[in-house]
């Protein structure tokens, strides 16, 4: 089962990475469209692009559900701590590759998304392995997918003026 899992992971690696992508053009593609843009990049900003990785890997985490008829007794808990850790990879490596080189490139950007997107869907895989956990932390990261999933929903429509949520190309915020 764990080869089945690893193998699943992998494929949700390229679901994610295919599917957030499509995600960056969703939105104006729909003529901006606002039920779209609660899944889809509707500007510019960080905040935005994490949508990428976050839409994709909750969509992947469902199918995964169905795929896996004896799910480890950790999946949700391995599953938000996966996803939870692609926005991290996101944001430490852009802004940290953007100090060193004082500006970001797309080709950096891209390997970016793709780098957290994987080692996301490590870190899940990894959780997966963990036997003996209590069903508690389960259940809290059940909740904890559903606060992320309605964070991004939210923030879309009533953004923070936050450097995360600002569009670096006209300086606006949100839909």
């Amino acid at each position: 089962m764990l080869s089945k899992i690893l193998k699943l992971e992998f494929i949700g690696a390229i679901f994610i990475i295919i599917l957030g992508s499509l995600l960056h053009f969703t939105f104006g593609w729909s003529g901006k469209f606002w039920l779209v843009g609660t899944f889809s990049a509707v500007n510019e900003s960080t905040w935005e692009h994490l949508k990428l990785a976050v839409i994709p890997a909750l969509l992947w985490m469902l199918f995964e559900m169905k795929l896996l008829k004896e799910r480890p007794e950790n999946f949700f808990l391995a599953k938000t701590k996966g996803i939870y850790a692609m926005p991290f990879f996101i944001i430490v490596i852009f802004y940290s590759y953007k100090a060193i080189l004082g500006k970001n490139f797309l080709v950096l950007d891209i390997l970016t998304f793709v780098v957290a997107v994987i080692l996301g869907q490590l870190i899940s895989y990894r959780i997966m392995l963990f036997k003996n956990l209590r069903k508690i932390y389960n259940q809290i990261g059940l909740v904890f997918l559903i606060l992320l999933f309605l964070a991004f929903i939210i923030f879309t429509f009533y953004p923070p003026h936050f450097f995360l949520f600002q569009d670096p190309v006209d300086l606006r915020y949100g839909i």
